[in-house]
């Protein structure tokens, strides 16, 4: 078995605060053995330049979209709303194989590496072939996935998707959503043979489209089929106001109201968006101990709307963000418009800070984060704490950002004064990721893209 392997940090932040002379100390499976603080750097330990930082769960991604982005900010005539974008994007999804899969979600795991993510949750539904036929393996797309991850080297959560209707009361899918179709037997099934597997660094779990994509049936199929097995549960749920008018008429409850109180929430849920909820909404889920995934970067881009950020930070409800649409994709980004979003609406600053207890704004939102990380990704724990794998970021005192400034507002520099990542280098599993993807991966990514897009941007037919 190989040896523990040791580093020294002159500053990591542990438990909600700057810690000095920290010794971190990796294990022979690439997981945090032990870390302390106050410790001299011993002989054999390597020092690392700059204060160290947990890095984030990605908690919402749908990497095909990568190939989306910039495609969809013109608007040529009418209104353009996130159902004609949506309608939009359903051209990609229903042109890109697993080839093109691979090649843009693998330049989309090196571009979250470099932004600070250093495990992935894969909201993935693009199942079958968009011709009708079956792939040889019906899993071809979700290992195209996994080979993507594999070949940047990040951690990969895949979350095989049920997606078994267009809308409330709909008796299947539309014509452009037949590729997406897959029964709850059909995602566990999936789920079962990823985490049989055995990919390093990969998790899997399970998720529902919506209350609008799965019915009731679905639901407690699903969940009938997890049973007390611990492997997180997403869904998207509550991120337009049209949803939510459509939840009320067919069910007389609001998506969220619906969900709780059906029974079925409980610790191994994520709820995605969640971006219109009453505060008894909240509170509900708060009882229940499920998790929210906001998106703030796709959530602006597609003119969702603004959570109720404050409430839901002070019901104690686990949050982490993520890259969803990929228009943004780095965590900094995010955090900072979580904030930013609230401080436009209520015109006040600091609007998560809580000053008794934490008032920096940006160190709330980023204990918050990765707390909410480890049940996102479907783990026992994450971030700088025994047990968790060794995954951590270097700051970069040189940086613009950072040059010069007191120890204790470096967090807050990060997320407001910096312009993407200000760091040197970012550790998976207690090894430096490369700074920069291959240049195959690039080239790859490029042909992906030629492949896909006609000439002037029309989008594929």
């Amino acid at each position: 078995m190989a040896s523990l392997k040791r580093l020294h940090a002159p500053l990591a932040w542990l438990d909600g605060r700057w810690q000095r002379n920290v010794l971190l100390t990796v294990d022979a499976t690439g997981l945090w053995s032990e870390i302390v603080a106050d410790q001299p750097a011993a002989p054999d330990a390597e020092k690392l330049a700059g204060p160290v930082i947990p890095s984030l769960v990605n908690a919402h991604s749908h990497a095909f979209q990568r190939a989306f982005v910039g495609m969809a900010e013109r608007r040529e005539a009418g209104q353009d709303d996130f159902w004609s974008w949506r309608d939009r994007m359903y051209a990609l999804a229903l042109r890109i194989s697993p080839e093109h899969l691979r090649a843009v979600a693998t330049q989309l795991y090196a571009e979250l590496l470099r932004g600070g993510y250093t495990q992935v949750c894969e909201f993935h539904y693009l199942h079958h072939p968009a011709e009708g036929q079956a792939f040889e393996d019906e899993l071809d797309m979700a290992w195209a996935l996994v080979e993507a991850a594999q070949d940047a080297g990040i951690g990969l959560t895949l979350l095989p998707v049920v997606y078994t209707r267009s809308g409330f009361g709909a008796a299947g899918l539309r014509p452009d959503q037949h590729r997406f179709s897959a029964n709850a037997d059909w995602a566990w099934r999936a789920c079962q043979r990823v985490l049989a597997a055995g990919v390093p660094r990969v998790n899997a779990g399970v998720a529902l489209h919506s209350l609008r994509g799965a019915s009731p049936e679905d639901i407690s199929r699903l969940l009938q089929q997890v049973g007390s097995h611990d492997v997180p549960v997403h869904m998207h749920i509550a991120e337009q106001t049209a949803e939510v008018a459509d939840c009320l008429a067919a069910t007389g409850k609001r998506p969220l109201q619906w969900l709780a109180e059906a029974g079925h929430l409980d610790a191994r849920w994520q709820l995605v968006h969640a971006t219109h909820a009453e505060p008894a909404e909240i509170d509900a889920v708060a009882a229940r101990g499920a998790g929210i995934v906001i998106c703030p970067g796709t959530e602006a881009n597609l003119g969702d709307g603004l959570p109720d950020m404050p409430r839901w930070l002070a019901a104690g409800v686990p949050l982490t963000v993520g890259s969803d649409s990929q228009v943004t994709r780095g965590w900094v980004e995010e955090l900072r418009w979580m904030e930013y979003g609230q401080r436009l609406a209520l015109r006040q600053r600091n609007v998560a800070s809580l000053p008794e207890q934490q008032p920096s704004s940006g160190a709330r939102l980023f204990d918050a984060a990765v707390a909410g990380g480890a049940a996102a990704a479907g783990f026992a724990a994450w971030g700088l704490k025994a047990g968790a794998r060794a995954d951590f970021i270097v700051l970069n005192r040189e940086a613009d950002a950072l040059r010069g400034l007191p120890d204790d507002t470096l967090l807050d520099a990060v997320v407001f004064g910096s312009n993407g990542s200000p760091w040197q280098s970012v550790w998976v599993a207690g090894r430096a990721r490369p700074w920069r993807a291959p240049e195959r991966v690039g080239d790859a990514f490029e042909a992906a893209m030629q492949a896909l897009w006609r000439p002037g941007g029309s989008p594929p037919a």
